[in-house]
C-alpha cells in the first residue's frame, strides 16, 4: 500500500493524537476509492455479521451506559436515543446489510459532452476523503456512519459522546473485526481514543488540512460550536423545528392520525413534530386537539386554541422557535394555507414541514413554496430518516443549501471530478 508522504508526528498533544490518525485515515482513504463496488458490499456484509455475532456484548456495554445515564439524570428522550437492545443491534446489522446492498455511487458518470475541438468532458462521482464526524447519544450512529463511510469510499474518525462511551466501543470492536476478516485497512474506520474534549478541537482544526468535511450530529451547542470553530467544511442542521399544517380541506381521520404519529411516534428524534398549524376553518380542531393530548402530549396554544381545549397552556414566543424533543406541541390557528405558510417562513428551520389536505392545488403550492430540506402531503414528519427514504442509513439530516439537503447518505458523501479526453489538441 503506498505511504503518506507526510511524515508521521511524534507530538503526544491531543493536536498530535488526531494529526496522526487523520495521516493513517488518508492512507486508508486512497485504498478505499480504488476498491470495487463488490468488494466493499462483502466487507460491509462481514461487518454486519460481526455485529450480530457481539450483539450481547454491545447489550451488556449500553447496560453500562445507560445505568450512568440514569445516574447523571439524562432525560427520557436522550435515554431513548442511547437505548439499544437485541432488537436495535440487529436493525443496526440490517441497516448495514442495506447499505451494502444500494448502487455505488463512485464512479457514476453525472454529465458528458464534448465541444466543437473533439474534447470530451465528463463529471464522475469520487469518495470525498477522510470525514470526522462528532456525535452525542446515538450509539447506532457509530455503525450508520461507518457503513455509509465505506461504501461511498470514504475513511472516517469517530468521536461519539460520553454518555455512550461503553456502546460505542463496543460497536466499534465489531467494526473492527469485519474490516479485518475482509481486508480492509482497519484505519478506514477509527474512533477517539477518549473524551478529552480537547480532541474534538483538534477534529474542527482539520488536522493540518487532512480532515475533508465534519459532521456534527446531537444537541445544539455541539453543533453551534461546530458551525462556529471548523477550519473545514461543516454539513449539518442545528434544529428540527417541524410542522405539521393541517389544511380546511383534510381527511379528519388521516389528520389526527398524522399530527399523533409525528409528535408521540418518538419524540426526542429531529424528524418530530414540534408546530402544529390547523387552519381556522377546518371542520374539527377540538378533536385534533383532544387527540393529542389523549396520548400523553401537552399542548401551548394561542389564544383560539384555549378557548377550544382548556387543558392547554398559553404559548410564549419563543415556543415557536423551540425544539422540544419531549411530549410538548406548540399550536397556532392560521388564517388558511397563506397564514401557514408565512408562519412557516419566519420559523422553521428548514428540516421538514408537512401539509395535510386532499386538496391538490393546495398540496402543490405548500411543496412549492416551502423551503426546507424535506416536504411532505399526507405524512408523518416521522418520515424524515435516510432509511425511510431507501437510503438504507444516514449520516445526518442537512438543511443548508449547498452540497448536500435533507438525508445524507451515499451520493451526499461524494464529490466529482472532471475527466477531459481528447486526441492531441493544443488551445489556439
Amino acid at each position: 500500500m503506498k505511504q503518506d508522504s507526510s511524515p508521521k508526528t511524534t507530538d503526544n498533544s491531543q493536536d498530535g493524537i488526531v494529526e496522526d490518525m487523520a495521516i493513517a485515515g488518508r492512507v486508508a482513504a486512497r485504498h478505499l476509492a480504488a476498491v470495487s463496488a463488490a468488494d466493499k458490499a462483502a466487507a460491509l456484509q462481514v461487518i454486519a455479521q460481526s455485529v450480530r455475532s457481539l450483539c450481547d456484548e454491545i447489550c451488556a456495554a449500553n447496560a453500562k451506559d445507560m445505568e450512568a445515564g440514569e445516574h447523571k439524570g439524562l432525560g427520557g428522550a436522550l435515554l431513548d436515543r442511547l437505548s439499544l437492545d437485541r432488537g436495535r443491534v440487529m436493525a443496526m446489522a440490517e441497516a448495514v446489510d442495506a447499505v451494502a446492498k444500494l448502487p455505488d455511487p463512485v464512479g457514476e458518470s453525472i454529465s458528458r459532452h464534448s465541444q466543437s475541438n473533439g474534447l470530451e468532458f465528463e463529471r464522475i462521482r469520487i469518495p470525498i476523503g477522510l470525514i470526522g464526524i462528532i456525535y452525542e447519544s446515538r450509539p447506532n450512529v457509530t455503525m450508520d456512519a461507518a457503513a455509509l463511510c465505506l461504501r461511498s469510499g470514504n475513511a472516517v474518525i469517530l468521536r461519539g459522546g460520553s454518555e455512550a462511551v461503553h456502546s460505542n466501543r463496543a460497536i466499534y470492536k465489531a467494526i473492527v473485526r469485519g474490516l479485518s476478516e475482509a481486508g480492509l485497512p482497519a484505519e478506514a474506520v477509527q474512533l477517539m481514543p477518549d473524551q478529552d474534549r480537547a480532541l474534538v478541537g483538534a477534529m474542527l482544526g482539520g488536522a493540518g488540512g487532512r480532515i475533508d468535511l465534519i459532521v456534527p450530529r446531537g444537541g445544539k451547542s455541539l453543533v453551534k460550536r461546530v458551525q462556529e470553530e471548523a477550519r473545514v467544511p461543516v454539513l449539518a442542521h442545528l434544529d428540527g423545528i417541524c410542522h405539521t399544517y393541517v389544511d380546511r380541506h383534510a381527511d379528519r381521520e388521516k389528520a389526527e392520525a398524522i399530527t399523533v404519529n409525528a409528535k408521540m411516534r418518538r419524540t426526542g428524534i429531529c424528524g418530530a413534530m414540534e408546530t402544529l398549524l390547523i387552519d381556522q376553518d377546518y371542520a374539527a380542531p377540538g378533536p385534533l386537539l383532544r387527540a393529542l393530548i389523549d396520548a400523553g402530549c401537552a399542548i401551548r396554544g394561542d389564544d383560539a386554541v384555549l378557548e377550544l381545549e382548556p387543558r392547554a397552556t398559553s404559548a410564549y414566543a419563543a415556543d415557536w422557535d423551540t425544539e422540544y424533543l419531549a411530549p410538548v406541541v406548540s399550536v397556532a390557528l392560521v388564517e388558511g394555507l397563506g397564514g401557514a405558510l408565512a408562519h412557516i417562513a419566519r420559523h422553521s428551520s428548514g428540516h421538514t414541514d408537512v401539509i395535510v389536505t386532499e386538496d391538490r392545488d393546495n398540496a402543490a403550492r405548500f411543496l412549492q413554496e416551502v423551503d426546507s430540506a424535506i416536504v411532505m402531503h399526507n405524512t408523518s414528519s416521522q418520515f424524515a430518516d435516510g432509511g425511510e427514504f431507501g437510503l438504507g442509513a444516514e449520516i445526518g439530516i442537512a438543511t443548508g443549501r449547498l452540497h448536500a439537503r435533507g438525508p445524507v447518505a451515499l451520493e451526499g458523501l461524494t464529490t466529482y471530478k472532471w475527466l477531459v479526453r481528447g486526441d492531441g489538441q493544443v488551445r489556439p
